[in-house]
């Protein structure tokens, strides 16, 4: 069984600082086999904010996989956005935009879906499908296959259809030959689970897809703040969503929801069965 923890969105400029050392606390209770970050680390791309991001980075365990959001290219510098669009992302956080972790039992790939051309849109282009197809093409089949995004491949309900990552389709495609597993993101604030099924008719495959809320910024939309821990097995897949107690002050665990494997499709898991959705 390999762990992972998901956080997502952690917006260093507008982050709430009661929740940075719980956060921290728990994390390193967890012990996770990787920590993900799934973008968005920064509110406006300030060096400041980059340089208090990879400061809280490294009080945390690693290996770390992490990729840049949308808020991590410049807003309002042109010549920033345009001409250096994640120059301070690389000098504070990384200078690869397409992490790998493998051992022999998962593969995480970090793929950067964060452009300037546009504000809060994302995408995928051919060069970097086809570095994932590649990565991936020659692996056991029996490790878990995972890719990381900031911008989801599905959503959840009441999500606008503008928030998929753009060239999903094709990308799909090329995931379902290569049989990736999982879908990890951020983006939206909100926290989501489920299988590709209904978004994306590819027959004898669906992925899962799970989507992570803010785990430290003030703008929660609605929802706690929150993060998942991953736990993965092979043909089995736990994700607890852990919430923020304001009464408390501590994250605590939410709920659970579990998914199982069918050569390769991953459905729910209801009453140790799998749920209809195929």
């Amino acid at each position: 069984m390999r762990t992972l923890v998901h956080l997502s969105d952690l917006h260093f400029g507008r982050v709430d600082p009661a929740l940075l050392d719980p956060l921290r606390n728990l994390v390193r209770q967890v012990a996770p086999d990787v920590v993900v970050i799934s973008g968005d680390l920064t509110q406006r791309a300030k060096s400041e904010e980059f340089e208090a991001a990879r400061a809280y980075l490294d009080t945390l365990p690693g290996p770390q996989i992490v990729v840049p959001g949308n808020h991590d290219i410049s807003l309002y510098n042109v010549f920033r956005r345009f001409v250096q669009p994640l120059d301070r992302y690389k000098r504070y956080i990384t200078d690869d935009l397409d992490p790998v972790y493998i051992d022999d039992e998962i593969a995480v790939l970090g793929v950067n879906t964060a452009r300037s051309l546009t504000v809060k849109d994302g995408r995928l282009n051919k060069e970097q499908v086809e570095k994932i197809r590649a990565t991936l093409a020659d692996l056991d089949p029996k490790i878990t296959r995972v890719v990381v995004t900031h911008h989801p491949f599905d959503l959840p309900p009441g999500a606008e259809e503008s928030d998929l990552v753009d060239r999903a389709n094709m990308a799909m495609e090329a995931f379902s030959q290569v049989g990736v597993d999982l879908l990890m993101a951020g983006h939206l604030h909100t926290s989501h689970a489920a299988n590709t099924s209904a978004r994306y008719k590819i027959s004898e495959y669906a992925a899962l897809v799970v989507q992570a809320g803010t785990a430290t910024s003030t703008r929660g939309r609605g929802e706690v703040n929150s993060f998942n821990v991953i736990r993965i097995d092979a043909d089995r897949i736990e994700v607890d969503r852990m919430g923020w107690d304001t009464v408390h002050s501590q994250f605590q665990l939410l709920h659970t929801e579990k998914f199982l494997r069918s050569g390769n499709v991953w459905t729910e898991a209801v009453d140790g069965m799998m749920a209809a959705g195929i």
